[in-house]
């Protein structure tokens, strides 16, 4: 607290042993969900539905990877320098 300046607000998520906690936390929540999926029976419409514990959740995880994979190819391909509209400015 002695490096903090008087006219800032430290909130609970400046603490990094509030967000290690928060990540272990979802951790488990995740592991125990793909654990609880092996315990139900559920209906599915193509085998590999069945195969794979914890499917759907692994299907998103990809599916986010590869989102941001391919944003960042597109931010890469799209992207204007920083002075793109100055330059209009001078014509």
């Amino acid at each position: 607290m002695a490096d903090q300046k008087p006219d800032e607000r430290k909130f609970w998520l400046d603490d990094k042993d509030t967000v290690k906690k928060i990540l272990w936390a979802l951790g488990a929540a995740c592991l125990l969900s793909v654990i609880a999926d092996l315990f139900y029976h559920k209906h599915v419409h193509y085998a590999a539905e069945d195969w794979i514990p914890g499917m759907y959740g692994w299907a998103a995880l990809i599916g986010s990877v590869v989102l941001v994979l391919c944003a960042n190819l597109l931010r890469k391909l799209l992207m204007r320098p920083e002075n793109y509209y100055d330059e209009a400015d001078n014509d």
